[in-house]
């Protein structure tokens, strides 16, 4: 898969396209991430990329035409077809929140062109005739858009064959469908005691089945404490039995 990033700071991404286990999925372009500087399609000595908005207020907002101009170079080094085109994805706090499901659908699809906004925002003419999506972390406000896309590009990275150690580590993580949706237990490694807090007994049995059922456990009383929106999830698709409603009726004051 390809995702072109538009940015003003192409430099922000050296180091994390290098580093830690995800640098496999970039080094070998199983995820192939190309970087464009929007200022290299800016016209005049100072490439300008950004001007006052109509009708006054503070900030700057980004430029409709050097924005079209790069989008247009980018999909003629793709050598996209009209009717098949990598969609446009802008980080905004107006657009839907990302999560697990979402990263999913992109870690199986060939890839998309992401727009990394800064200032007081983009020219709303451009976003009206070109962007496809809009994408946030959360209710909170950047500085720009590189922070979202490396949240992005890293979650998708992640899920490719090969790019993690143990190819069965992601079935275990937080939100996963193998999970069914559930926060993930609690882990712990040697010592066995530390500053006498000591490891969970059943961890340390060599029993498979009494760990399994300690750490579904874990999952149900963990989520059910931090994110109960997820238990009433799980309950409603029927992924809960009944040994799972027996833990949970046990800590009533989680609920």
């Amino acid at each position: 898969m390809r995702f072109d990033v538009i940015t003003l700071f192409p430099e922000l991404f050296a180091p994390f396209l290098a580093s830690g286990v995800t640098r496999r999925a970039y080094a070998s372009r199983l995820v192939d991430v190309r970087l464009w500087n929007l200022r290299d399609h800016a016209e005049g000595n100072y490439r300008r990329v950004d001007d006052r908005p109509f009708g006054g207020g503070p900030g700057m907002v980004m430029m409709a035409e050097p924005l079209l101009r790069c989008l247009a170079a980018i999909r003629a080094d793709r050598g996209e077809l009209p009717e098949a085109t990598a969609p446009l994805v802008m980080f905004s706090p107006i657009g839907r929140r990302i999560d697990h499901a979402q990263v999913v659908g992109w870690a199986g699809g060939t890839g998309a062109i992401l727009l990394c906004g800064r200032y007081e925002g983009v020219d709303q003419r451009f976003i009206d005739a070109h962007v496809d999506v809009q994408l946030s972390l959360g209710d909170f406000v950047l500085s720009g858009g590189e922070i979202p896309a490396m949240a992005l590009l890293d979650a998708v990275a992640r899920l490719q064959p090969g790019v993690l150690n143990d190819e069965g580590s992601h079935q275990a993580d937080s939100f996963n469908a193998a999970l069914d949706g559930l926060l993930d237990c609690p882990h712990y490694t040697r010592p066995e005691e530390w500053e006498g807090r000591a490891v969970p007994a059943p961890l340390l049995t060599g029993h498979h089945a009494q760990i399994e059922r300690w750490r579904r456990d874990q999952r149900l009383l963990v989520t059910a404490r931090h994110r109960p929106d997820l238990i009433d999830a799980a309950r409603l698709s029927g992924r809960l039995d009944r040994a799972d409603e027996a833990v949970l009726a046990k800590s009533p004051s989680l609920l």
